[in-house]
């Protein structure tokens, strides 16, 4: 690394195992969709994944403690962490575009409105309005009701609004060379993340057992699973990313000037704080 030159990493089996392992999860995932059964294979290839990830992101760490990354290295990093997070804007921007598709276009048409207003030939007593509580389709039971924002949703906004001025606040400290602030601010934010997991473990208990909003509720219980159920993940994997950080912090890993693993946790976490805002905004609020 010495003298300008570029580090380039030894030969690494992980990819290859990394695709051979997602395949087995995708056969599996493909098999309990299409014939309802394939959950050991399923199960079995999202443990493959876990694993080369782990041992993956491993070996990077241990190269990173042993100086082998240069400025070169840094940039590299800094890029891929940025395409990472503009593909995950692009999941989820999948999301809102179909809901915004189903209230603006499809369920106005079903009511007469617009340039494909002859749908509404298909269910002429169909009202249109949002949210969908009486589905056009008589044999498809909507919800019974939908939630508050201002009650568990707007709780579970605060803490993640929360959430980034602590791991912010412990960023700031690791910056600064506080360790101890970091790592206090650092598990601070943890106890919200797992907190706002928790209160939306409990709001979907509601939704099932007193709201009547499922995944069979329609369009509106499809699209609140979708894009609620998919934050969850991103917000149980920023959980499990700032673990691991928490646990490296604890270890004397990173410095003020050289600290991109912790950093790129921040931004992935800033990253999910902001999709909650647009969930809690287009969800329940409007």
């Amino acid at each position: 690394m010495s003298g300008g030159s570029y580090y380039v990493p030894a030969t690494s089996k992980w990819p290859i195992l990394g695709s051979l392992a997602l395949g087995v999860m995708m056969i599996g995932t493909g098999m309990v969709l299409v014939h309802g059964r394939g959950t050991p294979v399923m199960a079995t290839g999202l443990a493959a994944v876990l694993a080369v990830m782990a041992l993956w992101f491993r070996d990077v760490v241990r190269e990173s403690r042993r100086g082998l990354y240069d400025a070169q290295m840094d940039r590299s990093f800094r890029w891929g962490m940025g395409w990472f997070i503009f593909s995950e804007v692009m999941f989820f921007a999948a999301f809102f575009g179909a809901l915004f598709y189903v209230r603006t276009f499809a369920i106005p048409w079903l009511d007469g409105e617009g340039a494909k207003g002859v749908a509404a030939l298909l269910w002429p007593d169909f009202t249109a309005s949002w949210p969908l509580m009486n589905p056009p389709d008589s044999s498809i039971a909507g919800p019974a009701a939908t939630f508050s924002p201002w009650q568990l949703p707007l709780v579970n906004t605060l803490i993640l609004v929360a959430s980034s001025i602590t791991l912010t606040v412990a960023h700031e400290g690791l910056k600064e060379g506080y360790r101890d602030t970091t790592r206090n601010w650092l598990f601070a934010t943890l106890l919200l993340a797992i907190t706002f997991i928790g209160i939306q473990g409990v709001e979907y208990y509601e939704a099932y057992t007193h709201y009547g909003i499922t995944l069979q509720a329609g369009i509106y219980g499809a699209t609140f699973f979708l894009l609620t159920g998919f934050h969850g993940l991103h917000v149980i994997i920023g959980a499990t990313i700032l673990a691991v950080m928490f646990v490296r912090i604890q270890r004397g890993h990173f410095s003020g000037d050289n600290h991109f693993g912790f950093e790129a946790s921040c931004w992935y976490w800033h990253f999910v704080d902001v999709v909650w805002i647009g969930l809690f905004l287009f969800v329940y609020v409007f």
